[in-house]
């Protein structure tokens, strides 16, 4: 009989190749057809500017791909904001939580050595942090561990505690991260996903338009929402996986009554041995 502990590596490992699978049918054509097109106006660029050569375009699109790892938007001019600026660097709590989009991190030696002790402490506290707030959440609930132990009134509880976290961290945040940032609804909801479960793809930041005036109370906002929320999701994600444990090991070592009523009737039916009294 296979473990329950084994078909949870199987199922994590499958689970990873089904999702390889699924990324590559939907985005390997999308990549391909921005290539093309990429290659095309290089081309087109070339013929356009006959002063440039290959080479020269070549090293230029070097240096706005250096740019561009380095946290500088190509976009605009000289007179964009500093990613580092006291007031709008978040990036040290895109560190502490996880999240690292990616769109901006440390280019200086001395950077880099901080980063990694202050994630060594950082990370712990964040989690302790995110847990007493998380209980906090939930303290006038009920704990998520007694709720999936007892069944009763506490669902109804937990619905409430779901649907209202769903709302404020999930739902609504989009609609304001589309009437900022100019996103569609899907993507604000698809950044505030990835966001609060410390995915943090980077493709889609807040706060990182150059041709938009951002308000500082838009980024304490936002600020606070993460913090919640993450707080919140974690809760959520902490009983989903007590569920699929305690549901993976109740299919899987469910007992066999008939092989019990069975060992028990054979045990009654046969007769009793005659004790044999061996002599010291």
């Amino acid at each position: 009989q296979i473990s329950w502990t084994s078909l949870l590596v199987l199922g994590y490992l499958f689970y990873l190749l089904l999702g390889a699978m699924v990324f590559q049918l939907l985005e390997k054509q999308s990549e391909t057809r921005f290539r093309d097109q990429f290659q095309l106006e290089k081309l087109k660029f070339l013929q356009n500017y006959t002063c440039l050569d290959r080479q020269a375009l070549e090293q230029f699109a070097q240096v706005l791909m250096e740019a561009w790892v380095n946290g500088v938007n190509p976009e605009g001019n000289s007179t964009n904001p500093s990613n580092w600026d006291f007031s709008n660097s978040f990036f040290a709590g895109t560190v502490i939580t996880t999240i690292g989009y990616g769109n901006l991190s440390p280019s200086t030696v001395a950077g880099q050595i901080f980063c990694v002790f202050y994630a060594l402490f950082g990370v712990p506290l964040n989690l302790a942090f995110l847990n007493q707030l998380g209980k906090g959440l939930s303290a006038h609930l009920i704990t998520l561990e007694r709720w999936v132990q007892r069944p009763g009134c506490a669902q109804v509880q937990f619905a409430i505690f779901l649907t209202t976290g769903t709302l404020l961290f999930l739902i609504f945040p989009p609609l304001v991260f589309s009437y900022v940032e100019g996103w569609s609804y899907g993507e604000g909801f698809y950044f505030t996903f990835i966001t609060l479960s410390t995915t943090g793809c980077g493709d889609y930041v807040v706060s990182t338009n150059p041709s938009k005036h951002y308000i500082s109370v838009y980024r304490s906002l936002t600020a606070i929402w993460n913090v919640f929320g993450l707080a919140w999701l974690a809760q959520v994600f902490s009983v989903a996986a007590d569920l699929m444990e305690k549901f993976l090991q109740l299919k899987w070592y469910k007992p066999d009554l008939s092989l019990a009523v069975g060992a028990t009737t054979k045990l009654e039916d046969e007769p009793e041995q005659p004790r044999v009294h061996i002599p010291s």
